[in-house]
């Protein structure tokens, strides 16, 4: 915003070092989220003048030795640009920033995971009808809907069992646009209040020159980012515990009509029995992280006696992210296990795309192996926004 009052050669050397691969060694907790993030941000610029510690080329070193190896001088700081480096709530933001990049790819995911488990439970789209979402006209519904129909148009599953009697399917399959949708609402304020952020004076106090006053403000307090963080973390997990309930659904033969635990030999393997498990546990810990940091508030110093704990809240996101991860992995992996159970018949034509990036990086689970690394598997699959790119 050009508020902060520092010289262009701060903002040039802040560059270069992301530029040349120069990274701060920052630690991710010491901060309230108010007065800015104070010591996350003073450890990057402890770097910025030859202190602290960086990363650079892989190796751990000073702040001096590695801006002397990527051929950088240290600034001296001149007059209020000390305080404009370490005044801000740019940590809460990056922090926050990577999570909702990586909530918006799991949103997208957990329809193309809903899709699978709807055609390997044998379901009906009838729910994601077009007419009944515009009754409803919440934008995340209609677009959750919309990956729906696309996902299982043209599966042979579907038309297998058209005419049987069954009118409506539980609550996990046949309210996904609902439950998915209002996830994706509340990612879209997560993202609004972010991009606010990014384009934001958070300096305190700011420089009016072309005036030629100074001004003592509160912008550097972290309360906006602290609420929408603690809402995409409340989102997650909802979209975690939707998820977890359609894996609990597939590996059970009474709500299923499947093999128990999706292996042909119940009796003798356990299938995804243990996967079904890993995902409820990280729904039940989703569901502690969900406490909302912005709740809380505790006085520091002074004058600074009601702070927003933004960081708390964007690292507690963080976590919620990472297991919901590993919660729609299981998914998938006990969705097309159920679809391969199902052959010859075919799931539809864009989910089949999900089923077969599947089974190239994990095979069909004929006997009882070790589940870790076709979990990690589709982990990186998810990562790599895999499933995302099926529903461009």
């Amino acid at each position: 915003k050009g508020y902060s009052g520092v010289r262009s050669v701060v903002i040039e050397r802040l560059c270069e070092l992301l530029n040349r691969g120069v990274h701060p060694v920052i630690p991710s907790r010491g901060s309230v989220g108010a007065s800015g993030d104070l010591a996350p941000l003073s450890h990057l610029a402890l770097v910025l003048i030859g202190e602290g510690e960086a990363f650079y080329e892989g190796k751990r070193m000073s702040g001096g030795e590695a801006m002397k190896r990527a051929g950088l001088e240290a600034i001296q700081p001149e007059a209020k640009e000390g305080l404009a480096l370490i005044n801000g709530t740019q940590p809460s933001l990056a922090v926050g920033l990577l999570a909702l990049l990586e909530a918006e790819n799991l949103a997208d995911t957990a329809d193309v995971a809903a899709a699978l488990s709807l055609d390997a439970l044998r379901g009906t789209p009838v729910a994601f009808d077009e007419r009944i979402q515009a009754l409803r006209p919440f934008p995340g519904q209609a677009r959750s809907a919309a990956n729906l129909r696309r996902l299982n148009d043209g599966s042979e599953i579907r038309e297998s069992h058209r005419d049987c009697g069954r009118v409506q399917d539980a609550y996990s399959l046949r309210c996904a646009p609902q439950v998915h949708g209002a996830v994706r609402d509340a990612l879209d304020y997560a993202r609004r209040v972010f991009e606010t952020e990014l384009n934001a004076g958070t300096d305190n106090p700011l420089v009016f020159a072309d005036k030629g006053e100074v001004l003592s403000g509160g912008n550097f307090h972290g309360q906006p980012l602290a609420l929408a963080l603690d809402v995409l973390a409340l989102a997650l997990v909802q979209l975690g515990n939707i998820s977890e309930r359609r894996s609990e659904r597939l590996i059970n033969p009474a709500l299923s009509e499947l093999p128990a635990f999706l292996t042909k030999q119940p009796g003798l393997h356990s299938g995804f029995m243990m996967a079904q498990v890993t995902a409820a546990a990280l729904a039940s810990e989703n569901k502690g992280l969900a406490h909302p940091a912005s709740a809380d508030s505790i006085p520091t110093s002074g004058n600074e006696d009601f702070v927003s704990m933004s960081m708390g809240a964007a690292l507690k996101a963080r976590r919620v992210v990472d297991n919901v991860k590993t919660i729609l992995a299981v998914e998938l992996l006990c969705a097309c296990q159920g679809i391969d159970l199902l052959a010859p018949l075919k799931t539809g034509k864009l989910a089949g795309q999900a089923h077969a990036a599947v089974r190239r990086a994990v095979p069909v689970l004929e006997a009882d192996r070790v589940l870790a690394p076709d979990i990690e598997a589709v982990r990186v699959l998810i990562s790599q926004q895999t499933f995302q790119k099926i529903l461009v």
